[in-house]
């Protein structure tokens, strides 16, 4: 399946000379990524920011969850969601992901990303005493719930020696000017 293509531009916010920073390179960053911080609203109105494993399968980021952890009561109230990553430096590219969580059910779909968490994390996922282990298997069984976030609205805020802001539409209304 081809990966949709998203509109880009920058803000009048980058530095004098900056450039967009490519699709290509935010998605390839999105898969590397070890650790993406998910924001979720609360069924009050009051945010919930919380670090996750992750993965970018077939053009959507996945994430698993148990049924009784605040951020599956969140999103079964409102299905918006933010996923971020990126470095806590003032170099490099750090990355918002903005879309709508939808639970995955397919059995061949729940495969391939255990397959997709397995071949990235390794160890912790396969080995016997590994943080995850058995992961994989319960993302197979359906022993957790797996989230896929489609990206509808991205941005990528490049850092170092020019500073830039990219933002990337989905759905291709522009939005910066």
């Amino acid at each position: 399946m081809a990966e949709p293509v998203p509109l880009t531009e920058m803000s009048a916010f980058s530095s004098p000379n900056a450039t967009p920073t490519e699709w290509s390179q935010a998605r390839d960053e999105l898969a590397d990524a070890e650790l993406y911080w998910l924001s979720t609203v609360r069924p009050g109105g009051r945010p919930h920011v919380t670090p996750l494993l992750g993965i970018w399968l077939e053009g959507a980021l996945y994430f698993c969850t148990g049924a009784n952890e605040r951020k599956a009561k969140n999103l079964a109230a409102n299905c918006h969601c933010v996923l971020t990553t990126g470095q806590s430096t003032l170099d490099g590219l750090d990355l918002v992901i903005e879309g709508t969580a939808e639970g995955v059910s397919d059995p061949a779909e729940l495969g391939r990303v255990a397959d997709t968490y397995e071949s990235k994390y390794g160890p912790h996922f396969v080995a016997p005493d590994g943080t995850w282990s058995g992961l994989g298997d319960a993302i197979r069984r359906a022993d957790v719930l797996v989230y896929r976030v489609a990206p509808e609205t991205g941005f990528g805020f490049g850092k170092g020696e020019r500073f830039s802001q990219t933002r990337w539409s989905f759905s291709h209304r522009p939005s910066f000017g």
